[in-house]
């Protein structure tokens, strides 16, 4: 397959009617064919009207087709092979190792949803059966249910080019929702989107869906992502980026006529806390893997370890020059654009010059263009939480050891730390009764805490939370990743004393979707068949 260079809308290529753009590869700069059209604010609401289109039919499909729907894209998205890999490859400068990982880390969560579409159990169904008898006031029939919220509209990832981008998380977890998505594709890997926009295509019109379902656009994020945020067809946003563009699309959506939900994952430190007892076996190896977790894709993971506070004295001293030593001997990565790696470079400069702050350690330029050295920095925590230039957020191979003397350093610590997306806490069991009181103060800023772990890498399932407090996204209560992502892309309705004739089918007696049930307040398994009135 041959990427085209233009727009995907309601199962037709469209060709942009505004300027154009091209993919580069990072680790020569060079310009990559074919050259993209971008759309016109008029051509883009062609899409968004065609989502708002298939709404009605898509947000009632059942089960068993909704969930073969995004088991197809997994399968059409496998399909394309190694072309896909190397395309992506080509534009992000990303391993082909890594790649494949990502690749299957996404057709993986699309299996998995089509799990939680069959089960049911995001529709959250409650029934509270009538009770006419009921003194001193009868209690009339009621009945719940989640529905899809509507259109959504899904940006792209610069680092994650499949499993944040066309088919990635929130794309799947809107879909599978039954809410229809406006993908708006980074323009940094826009061959990779566009081949995986084929594959949704063809699933939509493989399983004769209507073919607003989906659509792929191409155009600039300060103007047609803006007008996507603002059409009144969009009822929800999914955004993983940065957090200026983040924040500008969070005030777009709540200045319309009718405000919307803006899910964005934006920035986060990812702090790790190093205790005493941890510094009592292989110190080599605890560093390491501190270095592995901050230079792994060059850095460019929205997880990576951007703090480390390790204790003052001999053991901690033992740990910086492990730290040193490790990453001496790493070599720079290709990031994924020019763009990045100059704020990178920018970043990295104002963290080094401030105030109280040296140079632990710093490894080799890569041989590629935009691959700067990795760096690990130094600093005191007394002037960790005073200086706000040490809590900004470095995109890349970058990160500050803060040595501290006690636990209440730690807490202050964390009180000066804005919300982040994990804190990982590295210790045995004899630190346990000291680490202790960071557990409640890590859970007012942070959505997942890590024991004897790295951030990175974030498993796809039932229980996982990527999010947190603000900055880190921009609604404390949801996550970006895992079955739980859905429910982002819901609302409740209440149905009071509606006939069965008139139900969905999800809150019919016979329960024709075999979905468990809260009726009464008691769960009522599928597999019982119970009526809401037995």
């Amino acid at each position: 397959m041959t990427p085209t260079g233009h727009s995907l809308i309601a199962g037709q290529t469209v060709i942009g009617g505004g300027k154009t753009t091209f993919g580069y590869n990072p680790a020569t700069n060079e310009q990559l064919d074919p050259v993209y059209s971008l759309l016109t604010e008029d051509q883009l609401r062609t899409a968004t009207a065609a989502a708002a289109e298939a709404y009605a039919s898509f947000s009632t499909l059942d089960p068993e087709a909704h969930a073969g729907f995004l088991e197809a894209v997994a399968d059409n998205i496998e399909a394309i092979g190694e072309e896909l890999i190397n395309r992506a490859s080509q534009e992000t400068g990303l391993p082909t190792a890594r790649l494949q990982g990502e690749r299957a880390r996404t057709t993986g969560q699309l299996r998995l949803f089509a799990t939680v579409v069959r089960t049911g159990d995001f529709r959250g169904v409650r029934i509270d059966p009538a009770i006419p008898d009921r003194t001193p006031l009868p209690r009339a029939d009621i009945r719940q249910r989640q529905i899809p919220l509507g259109p959504v509209a899904v940006f792209g990832a610069s680092n994650f080019p499949f499993a944040f981008s066309t088919a990635g998380g929130d794309t799947a977890s809107a879909l599978a929702a039954g809410c229809p998505v406006v993908f708006k594709a980074h323009n940094a890997h826009p061959g990779t989107g566009e081949l995986v926009g084929h594959a949704v295509v063809k699933a939509v019109k493989d399983f004769g869906l209507h073919p607003g379902v989906f659509s792929l656009v191409y155009g600039p994020g300060a103007s047609i992502g803006q007008a996507l945020v603002a059409d009144p067809a969009i009822k929800a946003v999914g955004f993983t980026g940065s957090q200026s563009a983040g924040v500008a699309l969070m005030r777009t959506a709540a200045a319309r006529p009718e405000p919307i939900p803006v899910y964005a994952e934006m920035s986060s430190l990812n702090p790790v806390f190093v205790f005493d007892g941890a510094l009592k076996g292989d110190v080599d190896a605890l560093a390491q893997q501190y270095v592995t977790s901050v230079t792994a894709s060059s850095g460019q993971l929205c997880t990576s370890p951007g703090l480390l506070f390790a204790p003052e004295g001999e053991a901690g001293d033992k740990l910086a020059a492990a730290v040193a030593r490790a990453v001496s001997a790493c070599a720079g990565q290709t990031m994924l654009t020019e763009g990045i790696a100059g704020s990178w470079n920018a970043g990295t400069e104002a963290l080094g010059s401030a105030t109280g702050v040296d140079l632990i350690g710093k490894g080799l330029e890569g041989e590629t263009e935009n691959a700067p050295a990795p760096a690990i920095f130094g600093t005191q925590v007394k002037d960790f939480v005073t200086n706000e230039v040490l809590h900004e957020e470095i995109f890349g191979a970058a990160s500050l050891v803060i040595r501290y003397t006690s636990i209440q350093d730690l807490i202050e610590a964390i009180s000066r730390l804005e919300g982040q997306l994990t804190a990982s806490l590295q210790l045995t069991e004899e630190d346990y009764r000291t680490a202790a009181p960071l557990i409640p103060a890590l859970e007012q800023k942070v959505g997942r805490i890590i024991i004897n772990g790295w951030p990175t890498g974030v498993e796809v399932g039932h229980a996982m939370v990527h999010g947190g407090p603000f900055p880190a996204t921009s609604d404390s209560r949801t996550t970006s990743v895992g079955t739980l992502a859905i429910n982002r892309f819901l609302r409740p309705v209440a149905y009071q004393n509606i006939p069965q004739e008139l139900l969905p089918e999800a809150l019919q007696d016979a329960n024709p979707w075999q979905l468990n049930r809260r009726i009464d307040g008691e769960v009522v398994p599928a597999a019982e068949k119970a009526e809401a009135g037995g």
